[in-house]
């Protein structure tokens, strides 16, 4: 059954004539009448008595009321795919960690609110893991996130790196590890720590280091916020590794300090930059949405941004 024979026993129906209902179509009467046949084969008796006019048959009546409700809903459902893919969408969901909720979304969603007032933009801050689970399960459109390639490794995903950043740790002003300029990982174990609770990409990235080192974290706390982080951290002498753009409101409090780790030369590429004490900050997306123009701008803002960034960036480490 196809929906072009509904349309057409509608129309016959209605109108009580083959040919009007052509007209009402825009078909030829023979398609009208080809596809009348269709449906009565399909459904195994005839729908029309073939007289002077188009009368429904028992069977054609019990349909109509059912062939209507169809058609209409799909109707319906094509407005609404069309509205879709011209931008009409009432709202726009992402999802993306705390770090980049507090320091790199907010100009872009101002643009974005600008660009397009008629949508509703909902903004949820979420641990890597978890909203790349949501993103997958339709929940949000869009993920800005740690990157995880067990999650983001599908066809309909698409994965836009952002940046690198380095994993620094946090600590008390008059912590025991401000001595260091660069800490030693052979510190580093000796301490407790707080880390982001399960569901957190940085919970597993810590995790997954102190491992290869062979080592044993001393996770006390598991928190997820970085206000939480810094209040903990600066009462003793539990510490925190965390990325540096998390820490953009702790490098202005003066009783906490910030110190790089040592980095090292087993684990360093070319760049300079250790492997494992690094992140990935990716966008993600699923490649529908992108036919979205909604979506497809809001990704694209995310884009621009980042790249005018890492050219300011740039232009500055040259004055230096």
């Amino acid at each position: 059954m196809r929906i072009e024979q509904l349309q057409a026993f509608v129309a016959v129906a209605e109108t009580g004539s083959f040919q009007k209902a052509a007209r009402q179509c825009g078909v030829s009467q023979s398609t009208i009448s080809r596809q009348i046949q269709s449906l009565e084969a399909d459904i195994g008796t005839e729908l029309f008595h073939r007289t002077a006019s188009a009368k429904l048959t028992q069977a054609g009546d019990r349909l109509l009321p059912h062939a209507k409700k169809i058609f209409q809903e799909w109707s319906s459902a094509k407005s609404q795919i069309a509205e879709l893919l011209t931008g009409k969408q009432p709202e726009l969901c992402v999802a993306a960690i705390h770090s980049v909720c507090a320091h790199h979304l907010p100009p872009i969603l101002q643009k974005f609110c600008k660009q397009y007032p008629e949508v509703q933009l909902r903004v949820t801050a979420l641990g890597s893991d978890r909203a790349l689970k949501v993103l997958r399960d339709g929940m949000v459109d869009v993920a800005i996130v740690m990157h995880n390639r067990w999650l983001a490794n599908s066809p309909e995903m698409v994965v836009e790196v952002l940046y690198n950043e380095s994993i620094e740790v946090l600590m008390a002003a008059n912590h025991p590890l401000t001595q260091y300029a660069e800490v030693p990982w052979t510190e580093l174990v000796n301490y407790p720590q707080v880390v982001f609770k399960d569901g957190y990409g940085m919970q597993r990235l810590v995790q997954e280091r102190f491992a290869r080192q062979g080592k044993t974290l001393q996770a006390v706390i598991e928190l997820n916020t970085l206000d939480a982080f810094r209040g903990v951290v600066r009462q003793g002498e539990t510490i925190a590794l965390l990325p540096h753009s998390a820490l953009e409101d702790a490098r202005k409090d003066p009783t906490l300090a910030i110190r790089p780790i040592l980095t090292n030369p087993a684990t360093t590429n070319s760049t300079g930059l250790d492997l494992g004490l690094t992140r990935q900050v990716v966008l993600v997306t699923t490649r529908d949405r992108l036919l979205i123009p909604p979506i497809r701008h809001f990704y694209e803002l995310v884009r621009e941004l980042h790249i005018s960034s890492v050219d300011l960036e740039t232009e500055e480490l040259e004055k230096v």
